[in-house]
């Protein structure tokens, strides 16, 4: 009776177990590499248990097991969770515990061996270092192939659309195979730069490794996947070209060069047919400008001048060629344009401009860099100051700290000012965070470190991210009197400073005259967040901190 028992109960297990089996070849096909990974030497215990439930795997209560290992994805480290259960026999249950099972998927087959026979690996990818960040260049590689790498340490630099960052490691490893090599341009983001394994034997593995290759297991496996593989396309017959038909050309007596009909008249073109006269030489003075018998008469008297005079123009020399130089385009110049070029599209641009008065501002920064001399501190500039003013003019108009949105007009309680720095390398905008709780001396000092690291092309997307408002000053180092900026979007306003220059103005007494400098800023303004009286009202603000500096100090 026992024995019938565990018949009955195994022939009951079989059938529920039918299911499972028939999902068996398509789980190995599509996940083999998940049970490689999990039965690996390297698979750790842990106490996560899930069961599958994708292809037809019921959980079971039986005694069971789990293992954990990782799939590296681009930019860092995905974990998932395997369990395995052994209930009479060895059945397989195994799950991806993530809700993004697709991506998983995905990884693992970049990240692990397939049929092309390649041990564990990472593929690790050109990373995103900046929000508009779409391609970066290789600026030079700080490890070679077969060095160990360890998480924090630096693999190579790149050069993005701001500034060159370092790339740091994220996994311990060996570095296999190095894809673009120092100089690589123009490498789109997520594209494989470089191969990493876990064990040092496999480094020899990945001499002759190529990313189209290793990409097109993942291919497969993903075509695979699908409940029917696409139709292969159909071949359309190409009939050879036929050779190209010469222009069809009428027989007229003369063709005129242009290929432009030739109006003469019926007497006008004997004529010139008979004396072998090309009419296209001919200007006509007829109706339309057609060639009657009088222009043919007046060129035969004339020797045929029109066509002398008109045979060194057909047969001049070309103009010689221009000598150039191209220079390549570097990342943050294909930003800096497209940007810039994006903005004068799509934003409304107008323009507002004021003299201040800076004889006083002039004489506090004399006074205050007295001070800062004296307890070794660094001279502050007028263009420090003139940051100070911006920054409480617009605590003082908040409307003009704001950006356009689609759904509204965003304005910031933060006051971050950028402030455009020309280097040898481009244009970059460096930003002074919170400048309006800043004091002179703290602005000064992050106003020349930021500017040091911009001319070292050593910023991080920390030193020129989250602005809100921007000054560039062309004034002090290249004497522009005045010029209207671009906006930087999706910011609203930027000021343009330029240089100071002494006028004579009207003294106190009648007929008194005295000297006083000038500076023109010009408040290039946003029309659809700015309006004309609030961009006016902005303005005034500035010119009172400006004309009245010890107001910047309370």
């Amino acid at each position: 009776m026992l024995l019938i028992f565990f018949a009955f109960d195994y022939c009951l297990y079989t059938v529920m177990m039918l299911p499972v089996l028939r999902n068996a070849p398509s789980l190995l096909r599509r996940d083999h590499t998940l049970l490689v990974r999990c039965f690996s030497h390297n698979a750790q215990s842990t106490t996560d248990i899930c069961k599958v439930h994708r292809y037809g795997f019921a959980p079971s209560g039986r005694e069971s097991g789990s293992f954990s290992s990782s799939s590296k994805s681009l930019l860092g480290t995905f974990t998932r969770n395997v369990s395995t259960t052994m209930s009479m026999g060895s059945s397989i249950s195994g799950s991806v515990y993530n809700n993004q099972i697709s991506c998983l998927q995905g990884q693992l087959r970049r990240g692990f061996s397939s049929d092309a026979g390649l041990p564990p690996h990472q593929e690790i990818g050109m990373p995103s270092l900046s929000p508009t960040m779409t391609e970066g260049n290789i600026v030079r590689w700080l490890k070679k192939e077969g060095d160990q790498v360890s998480p924090g340490e630096v693999l190579c630099e790149v050069e993005t659309d701001k500034a060159t960052v370092e790339m740091e490691c994220m996994e311990d490893g060996y570095l296999a195979k190095i894809v673009h090599g120092e100089g690589a341009q123009g490498i789109k983001v997520g594209e494989v730069i470089c191969v990493t394994v876990e064990d040092e034997g496999d480094i020899a593995k990945f001499k002759d490794y190529s990313p189209s290759a290793s990409g097109s297991g993942g291919d497969e496996a993903k075509g695979s996947s699908d409940s029917s593989p696409p139709p292969p396309p159909k071949k359309e017959a190409v009939e050879p070209p036929l050779s190209a038909p010469g222009p069809k050309t009428s027989k007229p007596s003369v063709a005129p060069p242009s290929g432009d009909r030739v109006f003469a008249s019926p007497l006008a073109r004997s004529l010139a047919e008979e004396h072998k006269v090309p009419l296209s030489s001919i200007k006509g003075t007829g109706p339309d400008g057609s060639i009657v018998k009088a222009d043919i008469e007046e060129y035969l008297a004339s020797g045929g001048k029109q066509v002398s005079g008109a045979a060194p123009k057909a047969k001049g020399a070309a103009a010689p060629a221009l000598d150039y130089t191209d220079i390549p385009h570097s990342q943050i110049r294909k930003v800096t344009a497209s940007r810039l070029l994006f903005s004068k599209q799509t934003i409304p641009h107008y323009y507002l401009t004021v003299d201040t008065c800076v004889d006083k501002l002039v004489e506090l920064r004399s006074q205050l860099n007295s001070l800062q001399e004296a307890t070794g501190g660094k001279r502050i500039s007028i263009n420090d100051l003139v940051i100070k003013a911006a920054a409480l003019a617009l605590q003082k108009v908040p409307q003009v700290n704001s950006s356009w949105t689609d759904d509204c007009i965003r304005q910031y309680h933060n006051i971050n000012v950028n402030v455009a720095v020309q280097t040898d390398n481009g244009l970059f905008v460096p930003v002074i965070r919170d400048a309006n709780k800043k004091g002179l001396s703290a602005i000064s000092e992050e106003v020349k470190q930021l500017a040091k690291k911009a001319k070292e092309n050593s910023l991080k997307p920390e030193d020129y991210e989250g602005g809100t408002f921007t000054v560039s000053n062309l004034g002090g180092p290249f004497g522009i009197k005045q010029f209207c900026a671009i906006i930087n979007p999706p910011q609203s306003g930027i000021l343009a400073i330029g240089s100071a220059e002494k006028r004579v103005v009207p003294s106190s007494g009648p007929e008194q005259y005295k000297f006083a400098s000038f500076l023109s800023a010009t408040l290039s303004c946003d029309h659809r967040v700015i309006d004309g009286a609030i961009g006016a009202e902005w303005l005034k603000a500035f010119k009172g901190y400006i004309e009245n500096p010890e107001s910047m100090l309370l």
